[in-house]
């Protein structure tokens, strides 16, 4: 069989789109936070990861500007060569002081960095453990620890007696490590973080929280998943991404110094991959001032979401309830998801559509996510086109 036959074989996307029905890939022409012009339309944004707002702000945009003019668009090298400059070393000082760790380390991408510490960290004799409904940047990093002839096992979303279950069945003197969401991707859930560290300390059970989405979201400050339960301290590793509350890009992961030593020395992602771009890291410290010095954003965020999440139950719709600023439309089956979306998008409303296997099957649901600088007049327009669409498609 060719390779590329299965590829050719791939028209689903083709019917779609042929339908008019296509929700990806669409063009954003231009960044003002709440609104957006798409297709040379202008379109409220309900489904950004740009939770405080800062990808549009001034003082992130002059910092990134900034940074270009002093060091000019790439490092050109890995940091373990000629690709660390000092803004690299004062953004992980400032996020090892923000996030409360010894240390931080810098990756190119927030993927990435789960790729380079769970296949670095866990090695053959070794196993990983991961919550069923981890993002695909986990299970990937546990695929690769599983190549390299390490364990890798999982337990039932956010399900700690299972976890326990699970975890009583490896070899006592194994080392292991837990990786898990701190806020789940999709579903804006928070993972029961106090009960995790009661089993995995039983068991000798290193762990990792992934804050992408929970930076900026929840914790005091906006520091995020150990910070909500005061459970900093206890909780070994956390990394994240800079693409969402922080208006960039890049990744890091906080933790013991002697770790992320181990971490810069041995894993292929930062020795083999470019250190990420002077303006990603000036802008990732512009947003990280703002977020300091104007904690009532997180706030003003979370406010938004709850205001949403109320508007969505009075009207009938089937939500997942969480305190974060996900808010899940659950509308069933693919087709209807797609119809759901254009329906939205043809008023001048956007926001993602997820369907399996992102989902469970008969689960698909519009993902909406909410920022800071979402005003009144906005939110209200989402609830009055959901309400239009909702009752035309016999949902509401």
């Amino acid at each position: 069989m060719d390779l590329f036959d299965r590829c050719i074989a791939f028209t689903r996307a083709d019917e779609v789109k042929a339908a008019g029905l296509y929700p990806y890939f669409r063009a954003i022409e231009d960044n003002e936070g709440p609104e957006v012009h798409i297709e040379g339309r202008k379109m409220i944004m309900a489904g950004s990861n740009n939770y405080l707002g800062l990808t549009a702000h001034p003082k992130v945009k002059g910092a990134a500007l900034a940074a270009i003019e002093k060091y000019g668009t790439g490092c050109s090298g890995s940091r373990y060569l000629t690709g660390t400059l000092d803004l690299h070393i004062e953004l992980e000082e400032r996020l090892a002081e923000f996030l409360g760790y010894e240390s931080v380390l810098l990756f190119s991408t927030g993927y990435q960095t789960a790729l380079g510490v769970i296949s670095t960290l866990v090695s053959k004799g070794d196993y990983v453990i991961s919550d069923k409904e981890n993002h695909a940047c986990i299970v990937n990093g546990c695929m690769m620890a599983k190549g390299g002839f390490a364990g890798f096992v999982r337990y039932k979303h956010n399900d700690m007696a299972d976890l326990e279950k699970v975890l009583s069945k490896l070899p006592e003197k194994a080392g292991k490590f837990l990786v898990s969401d701190g806020v789940f991707s999709v579903t804006g859930e928070i993972v029961n973080l106090p009960e995790m560290l009661k089993v995995t300390k039983k068991y000798g059970v290193r762990v990792m929280i992934d804050d992408a989405h929970a930076i900026g979201v929840i914790g005091e400050g906006g520091r995020g998943t150990p910070s909500h339960f005061g459970l900093t301290a206890e909780t070994d590793m956390v990394m994240g991404t800079f693409s969402k509350t922080f208006a960039s890009l890049g990744g890091y992961v906080a933790g013991p110094e002697r770790v992320t030593n181990f971490l810069k020395h041995h894993s292929p992602a930062i020795i083999f991959s470019a250190s990420p771009t002077p303006s990603s890291c000036a802008a990732t410290l512009a947003a990280l001032d703002i977020l300091e010095q104007h904690p009532e954003l997180v706030g003003k965020l979370i406010e938004n979401s709850d205001y949403m999440r109320q508007g969505f139950d009075q009207l009938g719709f089937n939500i997942i309830q969480a305190k974060t600023a996900i808010v899940p439309v659950i509308v069933g089956e693919v087709e209807t998801a797609f119809a759901v979306w254009k329906g939205l998008y043809d008023r001048g409303v956007f926001v993602n559509a997820f369907i399996p296997p992102g989902v469970p099957p008969h689960m698909s649901m519009m993902r909406v996510s909410f920022m800071a600088s979402h005003e009144k007049k906005h939110l209200d327009a989402i609830l009055e086109t959901f309400e239009i669409v909702g009752k035309e498609l016999g949902l509401i």
